[in-house]
């Protein structure tokens, strides 16, 4: 095929994709980048679904603490994996945005990043294979937290690379339709593995699932480190520099400068009750459903719990992606308002019908829920935060942003302490207070989408 033929192809799938009929128009990307947008928009796409389906694949909500429980390790690795996952992706990204200011080209920071989750998914494969309890839970440990800091570079080299790339009112759809695409094949990933018997009892044939579950999310994240390689970037502006940590402490400045960066850090600061709701669900629905044995399909099973999820992602992601391009405030408000009623159903079910809850249709349509409501709070926070930056300051708002929410999530272990000491019932309405927080300063937010 002639590179005519191909740059033809490329436009018409982006053109049919991002719902553009006229590839070439643009806005809020350098007009350098105008004419290379379709390749690029379709590069984002396939790196971040492949990065998605990986993320879905080794969940440190639920496919690592299956896996360290299966193969012996002591409970109290469980507790720190996702305090660990979340914040180290987040609170080294001060310094990490400097450095990446300082480059005029900065999707190699997203390569490099994506190199080093694969391999650290990699050491935790021959983890798998070769030991097993507490040497096993330090390990994946020390691995999750490479993994993490890597992800933090990811994180903040994306959302610069796309604000240069990817005209304003096709990102949010662009991340809408990674999710949907992403959503299908965990949803067919997640089919397999319900297959496989005996997941949690064979100590054999749980080894080699998640070996092969860690061996494929590894090759998925080398993939899609080579596809963003082939990203068409043009050098951005590098002023600004100076001594990593000295300006990633001024960047701070921008919480109280910037009035409505500051009450966006806020909004999203209170919409991680979507992403806690998540896991206690899932306590809730195992505890309602402890008397029950048998090897039939659950939705407290490891595949039942990816299926759940991964419908959610196809189903949800293009809706909250289009939504996003025209109102993101609005995503986030609706998202927060349907994790709460999910999380008040739950409550009043638990407390009334307890038995309800094991029930695959009412659990399973819960954790549904849920898991659409985060898909709807991840998409619109992160669409608003491109729309609301300028290429001058998109970095930083992204480094200071993920740095206070890494910060919050670390706080997060708190209702740990609330669980023992008032029980799972206490922090579920806590979650709800926050959650209506979240729905009503989401909503009274400026749509930038607008401007």
């Amino acid at each position: 095929m002639s590179s005519t033929e191909q740059q033809s192809l490329t436009n018409k799938l982006y053109g049919y994709l991002a719902e553009d009929e006229d590839a070439r128009v643009c806005k809020d990307i350098p007009d350098a980048a105008c004419n290379d947008q379709p390749q690029a928009f379709l590069a984002h796409l396939w790196a971040l679904t492949l990065t998605k389906l990986g993320d879905s694949l080794v969940s440190a909500r639920l496919v690592l603490p299956w896996m360290l429980t299966a193969l012996g390790a002591p409970s109290f690795f469980i507790s720190a994996l996702v305090p660990l996952r979340e914040s180290l992706a987040l609170l080294p990204q001060l310094i990490i945005a400097q450095q990446l200011r300082q480059t005029p080209v900065r999707k190699w920071f997203w390569v490099a990043g994506s190199l080093g989750q694969a391999a650290a998914l990699v050491g935790m494969l021959v983890a798998v294979l070769t030991t097993r309890g507490e040497l096993l839970g330090w390990i994946i440990i020390v691995l999750l937290t490479l993994f993490s800091i890597a992800r933090g570079v990811c994180s903040v080299a994306i959302k610069d690379v796309q604000g240069k790339t990817i005209s304003k009112t096709k990102r949010g759809r662009l991340t809408g339709l990674a999710a949907s695409i992403a959503g299908l094949l965990s949803l067919l990933t997640a089919l397999v593995i319900i297959g496989v018997p005996q997941v949690g009892s064979d100590n054999q044939a749980s080894e080699w699932l998640f070996a092969a579950l860690l061996g494929a999310a590894a090759l998925l994240w080398l993939c899609a480190a080579l596809i963003y390689a082939a990203v068409p970037e043009v050098p951005g502006a590098t002023e600004g520099g100076g001594n990593a940590l000295v300006e990633a402490l001024k960047s701070l400045r921008l919480l109280w400068q910037d009035r409505q960066f500051g009450q966006f850090v806020i909004t999203r600061a209170l919409l991680v009750a979507s992403a806690f709701a998540i896991p206690y669900l899932v306590v809730m629905i195992q505890v309602a459903g402890t008397d029950q044995t048998g090897d039939d399909l659950q939705l407290t099973s490891l595949g039942g719990l990816m299926l759940a999820s991964g419908l959610a992602g196809l189903l949800a992601g293009r809706f909250w992606g289009r939504w996003s391009d025209r109102a993101s405030h609005q995503v986030m408000a609706v998202a927060a308002l349907l994790a709460t009623a999910v999380m008040a159903i739950a409550v009043a079910v638990m407390a009334l019908a307890p038995a309800w809850l094991a029930q695959p249709w009412v659990g399973g349509g819960l954790i549904f829920a849920a898991a659409v409501a985060h898909h709807g709070a991840r998409v619109g926070r992160k669409t608003y935060l491109v729309d609301m930056a300028t290429q001058g300051n998109r970095a930083q708002f992204t480094a200071v942003s993920n740095t206070v929410i890494g910060l919050v999530l670390l706080l997060g272990m708190l209702l740990g302490v609330v669980d023992s000491l008032l029980g799972i019932e206490a922090v579920m309405l806590t979650l709800i207070g926050l959650g209506l927080l979240a729905a009503v300063r989401a909503w009274r937010l400026p749509n930038v989408q607008q401007d």
